[in-house]
């Protein structure tokens, strides 16, 4: 391209411009090829172990570059979480890396490698936790004849439990609640003393099994290398989240804990009525044999078509009935039986017979229809046999939230230990009032009047003194007065409730729950 000098017109020349694009070229295939001939950055995976805080578990990638010495990766590890340099500890392999002044490649770590870093505590913790044992030494002391914070710390005064005491014998049905949940403290009822000494027992084995429980993950987590000490706190994290699970099923989702009842219609078999039981994951339709007695049929069975049946259980076969007449809804139909020992039902309608006449298990009527229109309506609950419920009653339960039972078969709640917060949740705002407030939503609602005559056996009552709120506690409720009603057999946040609705008067808050 021309270009212009002093008003003079100017050409380079067509080889200058040749050399220098050769030149050019020239020096990107050297940046090129030293770009190429780099050592590759090293990509780390770090698992931060850090018990008791909040980065336990975390996991961050960093791109070191070549040559990096442990004390910059410890310096890049403390920019991305705060942890001091001083705290860090790393380990590849399971085997702890030592020495600040190592490269990364003197140490071993490749790309890709995976490493751990501890979160070592510091001294200062330690001698605090020396300091802590101290003061829980001092006070499992006996308290001195004028230490009343000493004595406030056993549980709560002796007029709140006599308080609690009188209401619970004015309240039949507080008594009877009592009776089930704590059969121990309805055997102290009568006697003021023993029922103070079962009252402070079961805070201090509440206590006790709190603090053991601390105690075990604290010991567990000062070797986080250790294999059986992990499994046993997966174990424990697992069995928090199975009830997390079930309490958020509680709240969330409390038909599944109901218990369906089964599909039965009437028919008549031989013009005797009976009430069939409709299964249709049955392959044969099955009788009883005292229901073919009844049917007078028990003549017909042909024997060589005997014998025993496996499933989850064993069953004996009698024999089979090829052919009998059974009347559902307005049309008889022939049917064959196979008679057996073992069954809780007198007939059950299987697949056979079902998908032989065209059967439709129609859910959204309730009802059960035949390919010909003829159709017929499943009992109520109230009609039902009851073989089936009675042992079902009998089945092994496991615990659920707020103290609740589960049936481990059925599914179905069995027993409830008072209102709970699940409960609540699941059916609204709860029933329970007090101090112009609805216990649940802190809102407006019915009067207290509920709540005062509940505690009138218990006289004017003084209401607990107010202490710091602890152990994750409302601010304004005390300890001692939420483990008072908690002693009770009521949840947590059922007693902060109470104590909400009543303006943190213990005596009324009991008076309150035992009263719903």
């Amino acid at each position: 391209m021309p270009f212009f000098v002093m008003g003079l017109t100017v050409r380079p020349c067509p080889c200058d411009l040749f050399q220098t694009a050769t030149t050019t070229s020239a020096t990107i295939a050297q940046a090129t090829a030293a770009l190429t001939h780099l050592p590759p950055r090293p990509r780390v995976t770090i698992s931060i172990i850090a018990p008791n805080h909040d980065l336990d578990q975390d996991f961050i990638s960093l791109d070191l570059p070549p040559g990096l010495s442990l004390a910059d990766l410890k310096g890049f590890v403390n920019a991305e979480t705060n942890v001091p340099q001083s705290s860090q500890q790393f380990y590849l392999n399971n085997l702890p890396i030592h020495g600040d002044e190592k490269t990364i490649e003197e140490a071993g770590i490749k790309d890709g490698d995976m490493l751990a870093m501890l979160m070592r505590q510091p001294d200062q913790q330690n001698n605090m936790g020396s300091t802590q044992r101290r003061q829980q030494q001092q006070s499992q002391q006996p308290p001195s004849s004028s230490g009343q914070p000493q004595r406030r710390q056993m549980g709560p005064g002796q007029h709140e439990i006599e308080t609690t005491r009188l209401s619970i014998l004015g309240n039949p049905a507080a008594m009877a609640q009592v009776r089930e949940q704590r059969p121990a403290l309805a055997e102290a009822i009568n006697d003021s003393n023993r029922f103070r000494e079962v009252w402070m027992e079961m805070i201090r084995e509440d206590q006790d099994r709190e603090r053991e429980r601390m105690e075990q993950m604290r010991l567990l987590n000062e070797d986080p290398f250790n294999v059986e000490a992990q499994a046993k706190i997966e174990e424990m994290i697992r069995q928090e989240q199975v009830q997390n699970n079930l309490q958020f099923a509680y709240e969330h989702n409390p038909e599944v804990f109901g218990r369906v009842t089964m599909l039965y219609i009437p028919v008549e078999v031989n013009r005797h009525p009976v009430k069939a039981f409709v299964d249709s994951g049955a392959q044969t339709t099955i009788m009883s044999p005292s229901c073919a007695e009844s049917c007078n049929i028990m003549r017909l069975i042909d024997k060589r078509y005997s014998g025993v049946a496996k499933g989850v259980g064993t069953a004996q076969i009698l024999g089979r009935v090829h052919s009998a007449d059974i009347r559902i809804g307005d049309a008889s139909m022939a049917c064959s039986f196979t008679v057996m020992e073992g069954k809780d039902v007198d007939l059950l309608l299987g697949l056979d017979m079902l998908k032989r006449f065209q059967a439709l298990i129609d859910l959204k009527n309730n009802k059960l229809v035949f390919g010909d229109g003829n159709e017929v309506s499943f009992l109520g609950e109230s009609e039902i046999p009851k073989m089936l419920e009675e042992r079902l009653e009998h089945e092994p339960t496991v615990m659920g939230p707020d103290g609740t039972e589960v049936g481990a078969r059925s599914g179905t709640v069995k027993h409830h230990a008072g209102e709970g917060s699940s409960s609540t949740s699941a059916n609204g705002a709860s029933s329970f009032q007090g101090a112009g407030r609805t216990l649940g939503n802190g809102g407006g609602g019915a009067s207290g009047s509920t709540a005062a005559s509940a505690s009138n056996s218990g006289g004017a009552g003084g209401a607990a003194a107010p202490s710091s709120a602890a152990g994750g506690a409302r601010p304004g409720h005390s300890k001692e007065n939420i483990d008072q009603l908690m002693a009770l057999g009521f949840a947590r946040e059922q007693a902060i409730a109470a104590l909400d609705a009543c303006d943190g008067n213990v005596e009324y808050a009991a008076g309150l729950l035992f009263q719903g």
